[in-house]
């Protein structure tokens, strides 16, 4: 089953394979939220103020929790799901039941978080990149950086990688939050980055898809599209994908850089693009959600 939220209010669950509604919930407000699926559970934000958890199989609802506007998307780990809210707050919720087991005030909104080795990683739109207990939600280290953090943190081998505002994608130690190289692209960084194979991958709202050695932040290779790239890339096989605002998706090959294919839909695509059995997912603000099987165009 393929889970994706609408602007329309609904949170709609698909045969994979098909693309055949298999049921959806309607919603108080539009969706901008990922849902994230853990134990037949499917986790997903509003604009109307509520975490919702579902039944992925049949959609009813087990459990909403109230915050504010949630334009984040939640991460399960070990019974817990975490969340980060408009009243710049992230949330620490019971996954069973919703309960709130602790919660951590930043100083302004809070983009998505991603949980690593007993810490969750979370941006601020304080300018901060915050990495706090995930048991307790104790601070453990914070590190500012020059403006906004919209994109959701990236760990892998020790280290943390997130983009800011500032037009730089960061690497931090992810035991101690000290800088280990930054690089610069010409403009901000929304795009949540990717490691595969030694490399990171990135979107910049300068229009270009970023390929870096993750070890030294050398620059590799970078390809223009046509438009910016708020998209969140997905590496599979050899393949990179992202989506762009000038409409399309993107297939490059994620060695060169080389262009292998693109789509074009009917409008921007903001949403990161998702490989599950052979086929990749991405939706668009067209209206639609569009599968390819990854071998074609």
């Amino acid at each position: 089953m393929v889970y994706v939220g609408s602007w329309d209010t609904h949170l709609y669950a698909l045969d994979a394979t098909t693309g055949d509604l298999l049921w959806r919930y309607q919603i108080g407000n539009s969706v901008s939220s990922s849902p994230t699926v853990s134990g037949n559970v499917v986790y997903v934000g509003s604009w109307d103020d509520y975490l919702y958890a579902l039944d992925a199989t049949t959609g009813n609802l087990l459990w909403r929790y109230q915050t504010d506007s949630i334009s984040s998307s939640p991460t399960a780990s070990s019974g817990v799901v975490y969340v980060g809210s408009w009243d710049n707050h992230l949330y620490a919720l019971d996954a069973a039941t919703g309960t709130l087991l602790w919660r951590y005030q930043t100083g302004d909104s809070v983009s998505s978080p991603t949980v690593s080795g007993g810490v969750v990683y979370v941006g601020s739109y304080d300018s901060h990149l915050y990495a706090l207990d995930a048991v307790t939600g104790d601070l453990l280290w914070r590190y500012q950086t020059g403006d906004s953090v919209l994109s959701s943190p990236t760990v892998s081998g020790g280290v943390v990688y997130v983009g800011s505002r500032d037009d730089h994608l960061y690497a931090l130690d992810a035991a101690t939050g000290d800088l280990l190289w930054r690089y610069q692209t010409g403009d901000a960084v929304y795009s949540s980055p990717t490691v595969s194979g030694g490399v990171v991958y990135v979107g910049s709202e300068d229009d270009h898809l970023y390929a870096l050695d993750a070890v030294t932040g050398e620059l590799l290779w970078r390809y223009q599209t046509g438009n910016s790239i708020s998209s969140s890339p997905t590496v599979y096989g050899s393949v990179v994908y992202v989506g762009s605002d000038d409409n399309h998706l993107y297939a490059l090959d994620a060695v060169t850089g080389e262009l292998l294919w693109r789509y074009q839909t009917g409008y921007v695509v903001y949403s990161s693009p998702t490989v599950s059995g052979g086929v990749v997912y991405v939706g668009s603000m067209d209206g639609h959600l569009y599968a390819w099987y990854c071998c074609t165009l």
